[in-house]
């Protein structure tokens, strides 16, 4: 039996990471300016005193009243290599066999997975802990390439930011598009992202002087703008093409053209971040040929067209320079899901 979901619980144990918990108080427990109609009954629900990182909660209630809650909000669990209490996960299993909807924050989705929430479900969790709670829950459906994952009565989101639209999904199913948008005006974030994680992990870059590549990729890099071919590479680092290949196996998990064409996308992404240029332009600047080329691979590994992305990262307009924030921003964007790809076809 479904229970009224605008009764919102926010499940706290000792472990928890404070920004994911924080974040669903923030949306569910701030009633929007100009609400007409009912808002969310927000209660924090622990076995006592809780310690989040630096900071001491107190909650209003103990874990067993996620039975009465209509939606039962579960935040990021800090250590994932440590099991959750045995109390946190009994009293999330008994609030969803209530009929309550139950949802994951960040890696809070361990918490669930450990309930049985999860199985036989695709789920999410942060992008650099996906490969853990697929090897340790195996009857979960892990996808690391989405934002978070609705199942109906469970869901799930990636990492950080994202559990914020998780919450504005929430709030959008609840009240429609219109309160989402207020409520995301108020917390100066976009009311929808579009894409999935790949679009905000960073790549693995092997240390410079350490591998036998270590003279090739810089050469590379500087031609992004040519039609360089495996033959190309091969010849400048003075080995054959199977040996080349073995090498970047070793060193980058992946090919040399794999490898080739992370490094035009990485270089589009940073095109599109600073500079006016067109789609075409940056096609032929980061040796693409094309804007249709440029789209295609572009949309397939980053999970985002190239203009959706430039709205989404532009960090100054041009000709200004870029805070430094933003700008330390922009250079932790990358792309894995090639190289994530090649080494899962390995």
């Amino acid at each position: 039996m479904e229970s009224d979901r605008s009764a919102v619980a926010l499940a706290v144990t000792d472990g928890m990471l404070h920004f994911e918990l924080s974040l669903a108080y923030e949306v569910f427990g701030t009633v929007p300016d100009g609400m007409a109609g009912r808002w969310y009954d927000f209660a924090v629900c622990g076995p006592g005193p809780v310690r989040a990182g630096r900071f001491l909660l107190e909650p209003d209630h103990g874990l067993d009243r996620l039975r009465d809650a209509g939606t039962v909000i579960v935040p990021g669990w800090a250590d994932v290599e440590v099991e959750p209490p045995a109390g946190l996960v009994e009293a999330v299993r008994a609030a969803h066999d209530a009929g309550a909807r139950v949802a994951s924050l960040c890696t809070g989705a361990f918490v669930l997975a450990a309930a049985g929430l999860l199985d036989g479900r695709r789920a999410t969790t942060h992008w650099a802990h996906t490969g853990d709670l697929a090897a340790r829950h195996p009857r979960v459906e892990v996808d690391p390439d989405v934002l978070y994952v609705d199942s109906g009565s469970v869901l799930t989101s990636a990492g950080k930011a994202a559990a914020m639209d998780l919450c504005l999904h929430l709030v959008r199913l609840d009240h429609g598009s219109s309160v989402a948008n207020t409520v995301a005006r108020r917390l100066v974030v976009p009311p929808h992202r579009d894409g999935g994680q790949s679009q905000f992990v960073t790549t693995p870059v092997p240390a410079p002087g350490n591998h036998p590549l270590a003279g090739l990729m810089p050469w590379v890099i500087e031609r992004l703008d040519r039609p360089l071919t495996v033959e190309d590479l091969a010849r400048q680092a003075n080995m054959s093409s199977r040996n080349l290949g073995r090498h970047f196996r070793t060193v980058t998990g992946t090919t040399p053209l794999q490898w080739l064409l992370v490094q035009r996308i990485r270089r589009a992404q940073e095109l599109l971040e600073t500079t006016d240029d067109s789609v075409d332009a940056i096609a032929a600047a980061t040796g693409m040929g094309t804007a249709t080329t440029l789209r295609r691979h572009f949309n397939r590994t980053v999970g985002v067209p190239p203009d959706t992305y430039r709205r989404t990262f532009r960090s100054s307009p041009a000709g200004r320079p870029a805070s430094a924030s933003s700008s330390a921003t922009a250079r932790s964007v990358a792309v894995s899901a090639a190289m994530a790809a090649a080494s899962r076809s390995a």
